[in-house]
């Protein structure tokens, strides 16, 4: 089955509205990709930015090849502030894999992208920017694939 490398950086946010009025935000990042949710991996918790956190952290995924040919393939990255009671959702952002694809196709398969983060239906407070690119084809063998659920493997 064909496949291609996916790794994305998520750089910084800015602006995010402040869930925490008594003590600092301490704000980390869940990236998934399609409905899977063993795709989920997670950015080290930034301590200092409080609304602006930077992270510049990487993360690698091998995805299916059908994944860039059809809109309904979704990056998610949903923001959240530590805490001890739960961590609380401050929003999101949702980006089609085509869409990435097609729009970083003109530039090698790399892009810089500075998005506005949603909260339900509405936008919120605050931007995201992130950085990512797509590598050449690659052959995903039969064992990951059967340990792999919808065609996703984890690197």
């Amino acid at each position: 089955m064909e496949g291609r490398k996916f790794e994305i950086t998520l750089i910084s946010a800015s602006d995010l509205e402040d869930v925490r009025k008594l003590f600092k935000m301490k704000v980390h990042a869940r990236v998934s990709i399609g409905s899977n949710p063993d795709t989920e991996k997670r950015t080290p918790t930034d301590k200092h930015g409080e609304i602006n956190p930077a992270w510049n952290f990487s993360m690698k995924y091998t995805i299916s090849e059908w994944m860039i040919q059809y809109p309904n393939d979704m990056l998610v990255i949903k923001l959240y502030c530590k805490r001890k009671l739960g961590d609380r959702y401050i929003g999101e952002v949702h980006m089609s894999m085509k869409e990435l694809y097609e729009y970083s196709y003109a530039s090698g398969g790399s892009a810089i992208m500075t998005c506005p983060v949603h909260k339900g239906s509405a936008q919120s407070q605050g931007v995201l920017r992130f950085s990512y690119r797509f590598g050449e084809r690659v052959t995903i063998d039969k064992l990951v694939l059967a340990e792999s659920i919808a065609g996703w493997c984890m690197s």
